[in-house]
């Protein structure tokens, strides 16, 4: 038997062959070029040696079963391969699993019953995601062990692509129609027990048992053959375009699929299309019809760009892409946090969680225990959602100490500060805490607006201070800017980087510039939605036409969230700062209107652009027109999203071209993980290359005449347009 580097086998005396995938160097499994090859290989020994009875597929990781297919592979294809190519190349893993499950027999044999295929059995030890779940379902027979660990999913779709290993033609044969385009569509992973409700899983065991129990299996079952290639097979629930039982499930399924997505991802609507042609042909058929629809999917530029951004981008910002070399990794057991009001208090939480020790500072010892507070309910609900024991809760919250005491703070490795958004205050807690801590401690500020070079003057070691931008609530938002001051030392940013990965955040690296990167985008586009009621469009078209663009919320919604007080409150405080040089945005009186005349301060009141009755859905304050009339002609749902949109682009464009956000992907990421820019553009960054720069500044001009200065695209983009380039192929060919 060859030797294997992605997986073991061992085969025992009745002839049960054991596949353990263990990919080295890899924390978890995935379909990778290795291991594609060495499985297709296997399978034509599995077919050939009469020696091998049966089979057992499971995985060597403690992380799982095995995660989907490694995106990586996608983004380093050949730029001239085209559709024939990526088709044939998918088809080679569709082969290998159907080779696996008819143990190289003819399926027409098979389904006449001439000839029986080998049984194969999955051990499912955790995650089984995209085609970790796909190599399950091509087993016979499918154990899933009771650690707990155990989720299937299809999520494929939240790149843009459609399952390519049989999942769209293997669930429905195994669900029915209807679980298949749910499972498929939305792509959200399921449990062990809601996995055996389907019919993907057989059984659940005692973990230790697992792989003894799909040996068992496999003895007693000789001669297996999938239930698609039995004469007679039907799928269940019926999927024939004719069947009564079935033309409900088809008519609707794409309404509600196109209405969770808005028609932004054009992977649901091949999926739906997969499901349905592959159900009324025999399975091989159906398998190459989802490799037609794969491949249309993968050579568009929507699926490239979210796995550029979603997947290679993320996970190169979070294995420290931007981290400087030379310095050693930062050993941090000790954090300070000074404030613990709502951003200190979800800070200390993802810091403790994350196993360190957190002294949470606030004026009293009381407030100092609210912050604390804050950590405790949020173990409570997971205690009371199983996600989270009481001894590990109780281990947690253990590591925070809460204090009013400055002295407290003598042994910490790392100084968060998270007080009240005034210069004042903040640069009172900085001298107080310079005063206490060692010489090496390196600290940061976490402030939404103010720069750091401004903060950075009340600390003596200019070098050693820094800004940790979160974003809130910090429990729930993955991204994090870390802004670097002139003067800022390596170690500083190596440390910031250090910690972000400690608590498992996304990291982006912005220069120092009022409200960095995200809020400079951010404001001007919850700027020009509040300019838009002003001018009476309708709110209700204004948040819808967001929803609809792909935001997570519209942005008056928005605006409701982080509150009309902060905007007031950062709008006054850059006046005061700037003075002569500050430029009004047009909204100053509509803040001031709704924090200090109306109380309308947003969501934490129950009231902003939206009135929120308690037990009671959110609406339209209907006393808005009083204020500000409806016109009578309204734009166009059209309109009023390109607007939306080119605001947030020319803004992304302006921070690119000034060098606060230093390349597209950090552009990418931080839009989507920091104020949840359309993840179907891949970011403004993609989006702008999809659309073509050309086209962009064509656009964004034609907006300017009519909407003003904000629209004007900067001239590098001009530059760029002029002479044919992408900003990712720019961007690629300043770092070559």
């Amino acid at each position: 038997m060859a030797d294997y580097k992605t997986f073991s086998i061992e085969t025992d005396a009745d002839g049960i062959a054991v596949m353990t995938i263990d990919l080295p160097g890899k924390s978890m499994n995935v379909w990778n070029g290795d291991l594609i090859d060495e499985f297709t290989a296997f399978m034509d020994e599995f077919a050939a040696n009469e020696d091998i009875k049966g089979l057992v597929v499971t995985s060597g990781k403690e992380s799982g079963f095995l995660a989907g297919a490694d995106l990586t592979m996608f983004g380093g294809m050949p730029k001239d391969a085209g559709p024939k190519d990526i088709y044939e190349a998918n088809l080679r893993l569709q082969n290998a699993l159907r080779r696996m499950e008819t143990a190289g027999q003819d399926p027409k044999a098979l389904m006449k019953g001439q000839a029986t295929a080998k049984p194969v059995a999955a051990a499912i030890n955790g995650l089984a995601l995209g085609g970790g779940m796909e190599l399950a379902l091509a087993c016979h027979q499918r154990f899933a062990s009771d650690n707990g660990k155990v989720q299937l999913g299809q999520p494929e779709v939240q790149v843009g692509l459609i399952p390519g290993a049989g999942g769209t033609q293997r669930t429905q044969r195994l669900a029915g129609v209807q679980k298949a385009i749910q499972d498929c569509s939305l792509g959200k992973p399921m449990k062990a027990e809601e996995a055996k409700a389907a019919g993907y899983i057989d059984e659940i065991v005692p973990h230790g048992e697992l792989v003894e129990s799909a040996k068992a299996w496999c003895r007693e079952n000789p001669k297996s053959v999938q239930r698609w290639d039995k004469k007679g097979f039907k799928i269940p629930g019926g999927a024939g375009a004719m069947d009564p039982r079935a033309v409900p499930v088809y008519a609707g399924a794409s309404a509600m699929a196109q209405g969770a997505t808005n028609h932004n991802y054009p992977a649901v609507r091949r999926i739906l299309s997969a499901i349905y042609e592959g159900a009324i042909v025999p399975f091989d058929t159906a398998l190459r019809i989802e490799s037609k629809y794969f491949t249309q999917c993968l050579m568009e530029p929507q699926a490239k760009n979210m796995i550029r951004t979603l997947f290679v981008n993320k996970g190169a910002a979070e294995k420290g892409m931007a981290r400087p070399e030379g310095v050693p990794k930062a050993e941090l057991r000790k954090v300070g946090v000074l404030g613990a009001g709502m951003m200190g208090a979800g800070i200390a939480y993802v810091t403790a969680r994350a196993g360190c020790e957190v002294v949470l500072l606030d004026r009293d010892v009381e407030a100092a225990e609210k912050g604390k507070g804050y950590s405790v309910k949020l173990n409570e609900k997971a205690i009371s959602r199983g996600k989270l024991s009481k001894e590990k809760s109780e281990e947690m919250l253990g590591r925070i100490q809460p204090t009013a005491d400055y002295n407290d703070l003598a042994d910490v490795d790392l100084i968060i500060e998270a007080v009240f958004e005034d210069p004042k205050v903040k640069k009172d807690v900085t001298e107080k805490t310079q005063a206490v801590i060692r010489d090496d401690v390196i600290f940061a500020s976490n402030t939404s607006t103010i720069p750091i070079k401004n903060l950075a003057k009340n600390f003596e070691r200019s070098k050693d201070f820094i800004g940790i931008h979160f974003f809130s609530p910090v429990d729930k938002m993955p991204l994090v800017e870390i802004i670097t001051p002139e003067g800022c030392g390596d170690k500083a940013l190596a440390t910031a980087l250090d910690y972000v990965q400690k608590i498992k955040k996304t990291p982006i690296v912005v220069a120092d510039a009022r409200g960095f990167y995200c809020n400079s985008v951010v404001v001007p586009y919850l700027n020009e939605a509040a300019l838009m009621v002003k001018e009476g469009i309708n709110p209700a078209l204004i948040d819808n036409c967001a929803v609809h663009m792909g935001m997570p919320v519209g942005p008056l919604a928005l605006m409701d969230e982080t509150s009309q007080e902060l905007g007031w409150s950062i709008a006054q405080s850059a006046m005061e700062e700037e003075g002569d040089d500050y430029t009004p945005n047009g909204v100053e009186d509509l803040l001031k209107l709704f924090v200090e005349d109306l109380g309308r301060k947003g969501r934490k009141v129950g009231k902003g652009f939206y009135d929120y009755p308690e037990g009671g859905k959110k609406e339209i304050w209907k006393g808005l027109s009083d204020h500000f009339p409806l016109q009578n002609d309204q734009p166009s749902a059209d309109e009023v999203k390109e607007r939306l949109m080119y605001v947030q682009l020319v803004a992304a464009a302006r921070m690119y071209a000034q060098d606060v956000v230093h390349d597209p992907q950090s552009a990418d990421l931080g839009a989507i993980f920091g104020w949840g820019f359309a993840p179907w553009t891949g970011g403004p960054m993609s989006h702008i290359d999809t659309i073509g720069l050309e086209e962009f500044v064509r656009t964004a001009d034609s907006l300017a005449q009519k909407h003003g200065e904000k629209f004007t695209p900067p001239q590098m983009f001009r530059d760029l347009a002029e002479k044919g380039q992408t900003l990712y192929g720019q961007a690629e060919k300043a770092a070559a």
